[in-house]
Formats: structure tokens, sequence, C-alpha cells
């Protein structure tokens, strides 16, 4: 398995080939006859809702690094190997903008394919949590350039743009849980 689209045998090193297998086009290594299979990398990330004001706001970042270097996003990222979706959502969140969350009391929110860049695909299970039940205030980690809260009224208002997915999820947090 490979997270972006193979050109050769992860096992053996071999140039793979095209073949059908489970009605879709796969490739196959003629060496070792494995099919290998490319499968979307696991994500999570998180929409903290702070309701202290009269409008929602939901922390976000502007990354800071490649993909999407000025886009905002809902804090998140890649799950490590033996991390549960609610702990790497936790670790990310912390990284990225020095928030603090038990995962115990984060909710899922949704779950998203993101479309594909350079052939790496994505699939994120994006979760909520109150601001009330963090610590800390949002400082931009090393990947950001800014973590701070937005209404959807300050966003739509600004000239700054989401990355995919994320406004659709950053504007779900506030109206599904307000």
């Amino acid at each position: 398995m490979v997270s972006r689209p193979p050109t050769f045998c992860p096992d053996c090193g071999t140039r793979l080939e095209r073949t059908s297998a489970d009605d879709r086009e796969r490739k196959r290594c003629p060496d070792c006859e494995a099919i290998v299979w490319h499968n979307p990398v696991p994500c999570a990330g998180v929409a903290v809702v702070d309701r202290s004001g009269p409008d929602p706001a939901v922390l976000c970042v502007e990354r800071g690094v490649p993909p999407g270097v000025g886009e905002w996003t809902i804090p998140g990222g890649h799950m490590e190997v033996g991390e549960e979706p609610p702990e790497a959502v936790a670790r990310e969140l912390e990284e990225e903008t020095g928030i603090a969350v038990d995962p115990a009391d984060l909710e899922i929110l949704a779950a998203s394919a993101m479309p594909p860049r350079t052939g790496k695909h994505v699939v994120t299970v994006h979760y909520v949590v109150d601001r009330a039940d963090s610590e800390g205030e949002p400082v931009a980690g090393s990947d950001a350039t800014d973590a701070r809260f937005w209404t959807p009224a300050e966003f739509d208002a600004s000239a700054e743009t989401f990355r995919p997915v994320h406004e659709d999820r950053f504007r779900e947090a506030v109206n599904q849980f307000p």
C-alpha cells in the first residue's frame, strides 16, 4: 500500500504494470505478482468553537507550508501509526495552535475526502469541541503563520480563503454546534 500513485514495487523494485482487479484499474508487480494498493492517507481535524461572544467563532490556522500556503484550515493533520483519531487530532491541535484538549471531549463532526493533490488522496475525520473544554491561547505553530478565531461574518468580510473542504467544516461547526 502506498499514498501516491505507485511506479515501482515497494517490495522488489520492479516497474509496475497495469491490471484490472476488483473492477478497478490497479498496479501489479510482474515479478512478485502482487497488487500494489493506492490508498488514502488518514488525517484528523478539529473545529474548536468559541461561544463566549455574540456570534460563535471557530479556531483556524493559516498554512505556512505547502500545500496551500496562505490558505486557512481547521487545525489537524496526519495520524501517526498507533494513534486513535481523537488522540491524533488533540496532538495536531496543540502542535499547530498551542491549544490543548482532552480527546474524550471531542465529538465527531464529519468525515470527508480531500480532492487529490499530486496523486495523494486524504480522508479526514473531523471533530468539534467547545472552547470552554480547551486550555491555552492560540499561537501559530511551526507549520502555520497565524492561528485565530473567526466568526463566519468576519471571514466573509475578509479577502482570506479556505483550503478545500475546510470551509464546509468551519460553517458546519458553527451551524451544528451553536
